[in-house]
């Protein structure tokens, strides 16, 4: 059985999320997802985040058919346990990672980079919600 890897905040899911998860798990039989907790979360990205809760987003990728499992981590350390607890084959990550340091990166065997989709940033996507809002508020 090979194992698939990958982790990340997944605040807000948006259709880059969905293919992120869709192409990593075509190269496995099955997935498991480490999401940051929250105060890992808003230490990172400020006090307004996270969006939707730890719980909540779990939840929400749990559903996902692509996704088999589904943890919660608070430190780098947290994140190493789960990566050998889990011993994945492949571990995916975003290629804005490329050529950085990647938590847990020496415990599998390879690491996979996916192309991040342009425009599909958590970040955009709460920003583009954000001035969508306040230009009907304001009309």
């Amino acid at each position: 059985m090979k194992r698939i890897f990958t982790n990340g905040s997944f605040d807000v899911i948006h259709s880059g999320h969905l293919t992120l998860l869709e192409h990593a798990r075509s190269l496995g039989d099955c997935l498991h997802v480490a999401i940051d907790s929250d105060a890992r979360i808003a230490s990172r990205k400020g006090a307004s985040r996270p969006f939707h809760s730890q719980q909540s987003r779990a939840h929400l990728l749990s559903s996902i058919r692509w996704v088999d499992s589904v943890s919660i981590f608070n430190s780098d350390s947290e994140l190493e346990e789960t990566i050998k607890a889990y011993a994945p084959d492949v571990m995916v990550v975003g290629s804005d990672w490329r050529g950085l340091p990647i938590v847990g990166g020496h415990l599998v065997k390879r690491i996979e980079y996916f192309e991040r989709i342009p425009g599909y940033s958590t970040t955009a996507v709460l920003a583009s919600y954000v001035s969508r809002l306040s230009e009907t508020i304001y009309e």
